[in-house]
This record gives C-alpha cells, structure tokens and sequence, in this order.
C-alpha cells in the first residue's frame, strides 16, 4: 500500500486573486513582512498495490483530474507503507 501526498500550485506566470486577498489581510493585521502568497491544493492519497506502477498512475491522476496542467503545476511525493 501507497501513501501519496500531491501538492497542486498555480503556475508562476499565472496571478492569484486568493493569494493576494490573503498578503492584504495579513498586511492589514500588521505582518508587513510577508512579501507574496501563493494559494494551493494538498490532497492524500492511499493506493493499494497494484500491477501497475505507482508514478504512472498517481502521473495519470494528477493530469487527468487532480491538476488543471493548463495552469497549474503539481508534485508529489511517494511512501510505502508497511502493513502491521
């Protein structure tokens, strides 16, 4: 069995109305000392072994469905979990 951790961020190129509205909030509590927000996705995934392998298919996931390519960028990271 798989753990996975995707991250999902807008592309850099691409503003982020969210990001920003948060940056002016913080600024208006006085934490001028943060210079940009960005606003992303986290999602957890458990995956039971399989034939297929574990990068293809959390690959396929991410760019059919969990990450719009079009704008945004992804990473994951992989851990096997040990069953007890």
């Amino acid at each position: 069995m798989f753990k996975v951790k995707v991250y999902v961020t807008l592309r850099e190129s691409v503003l982020d109305p969210q990001g920003n509205a948060v940056k002016n909030s913080l600024h208006s509590m006085e934490y001028n000392e943060v210079k940009d927000v960005r606003i992303g996705k986290y999602m957890e995934l458990t995956i039971e072994d399989n034939t297929r392998e574990i990068d293809v298919i959390v690959k396929e996931m991410c760019e059919r469905l969990l990450a719009n390519v079009v704008i945004e960028d992804y990473r994951y990271e992989v851990e096997e979990v040990v069953a007890q």
